[in-house]
């Protein structure tokens, strides 16, 4: 066949794409900077990154994905547009075919739109889809298409995905919308509260990264927060411990466990038999957190491992899956079968 085959993880945070044959090609952030005066587009990814929160009013800043899902068709467009020409270069001769992750149990209206946005950015038609869960599966090289059950957890930026799989097929499953981002913002909104002081995602992040933790660590780290004073409206600096951090995100971390603990009881009993041998298997950005896996471990007595390079495993995976489309589409419900669960959820 020829062309490029590319799996693409569209993320709500970033946007990776993964190219059969040589693995991981570009990752970016999931952000497009505007000019708010014609709609034109100034920056993409990283460099649109950069303005957040330091962009004049002429300048929107927008991260088109929310909750894994496309919030903005025409930016979401857009991001895909500038991923493909990206990894493309300037000869252009064949379209891609492309394979993009989805959340599971998207809706048919949620699966039409990222197909539209792919292929209006220039992927071969039609563009593929894949939900999450299995995806990460396969790009942590789990045996998916074994008769086994196999459980994985996948904390994105966005949701929090599980599924046990077997045969390529998902079995069980449950996605919510916390991960990343709302642990970002439960420090934004801890500080603000406890310190009175204002600091952006972008903060937050960077103190997640230095000195988060879903336990309470025996060294208390600190760290140093710039901020806006609520008070005075000034700029000031202040030291944040560890353990504070650690409070601030119980309840979302509670949430992730919860999440994993339905889909077990949603579980068959010999394939929780299988889980139990296998373990579950972590992957996404989230479960780069100190501790993550402890904590899953006590709450549902089941072994935790955290995949290799955990948050790769999504493009990894869908571009994988290109060597067994036929098969995926099995495990995809069509339009019409996700209009007709959404409608059904709806009226219940």
């Amino acid at each position: 066949m020829f062309g490029k085959r590319l799996g693409i993880d569209l993320g709500t945070a970033n946007v990776l794409v993964y190219e059969l044959g040589k693995g991981i090609v570009l990752e970016e952030p999931a952000v497009v900077a505007l000019n708010e005066r014609d709609n034109t587009v100034v920056a993409v990814g990283a460099e649109a990154h950069g303005m957040l929160g330091r962009h004049p009013g002429s300048i929107q800043v927008i991260r088109p994905m929310r909750d894994g899902v496309i919030a903005d068709y025409l930016i979401t467009e857009a991001l895909l547009r500038y991923l493909i020409n990206r990894v493309m270069g300037k000869v252009k001769l064949v379209r891609p075919e492309v394979m993009i992750s989805v959340p599971v149990g998207v809706t048919g209206v949620e699966q039409r739109a990222v197909r539209d946005a792919a292929e209006a950015a220039g992927a071969r038609r039609p563009a593929h889809l894949i939900p999450e869960p299995l995806a990460a599966a396969i790009g942590a090289e789990i045996p998916v298409g074994s008769p086994r059950g196999h459980m994985v957890l996948d904390i994105g930026g966005g949701r929090t995905e599980a599924a046990v799989i077997s045969m390529f097929g998902i079995v069980a499953s449950q996605s919510v919308r916390v991960a990343g981002d709302k642990l970002n913002d439960s420090i934004v909104q801890y500080i603000k509260r406890r310190h009175n002081l204002i600091i952006g995602e972008r903060t937050a992040e960077e103190v997640k990264i230095a000195i988060g933790s879903a336990l309470p660590t025996e060294k208390d780290e600190s760290t140093g927060v710039r901020g806006r004073d609520q008070i005075t409206g000034l700029p000031r600096t202040i030291t944040v411990r560890s353990s504070e951090i650690v409070s601030a995100m119980q309840e979302h971390i509670a949430t992730i466990v919860a999440t994993c603990r339905t889909v077990l009881e949603r579980t068959p009993p010999e394939l929780v038999s299988d889980v139990i041998d296998r373990g579950i298997v972590l992957t996404g950005g989230g479960a780069l957190l100190p501790h993550i896996d402890e904590v899953i471990v006590h709450e549902t007595g089941v072994p935790v491992h955290i995949a290799d390079d955990p948050q790769l495993c999504v493009a990894r995976g869908a571009g994988a899956a290109l060597n067994y489309i036929d098969i995926i589409a099995r495990a995809v419900p069509t339009e019409e079968e996700a209009l007709i669960a959404g409608s059904t959820g709806a009226l219940r």
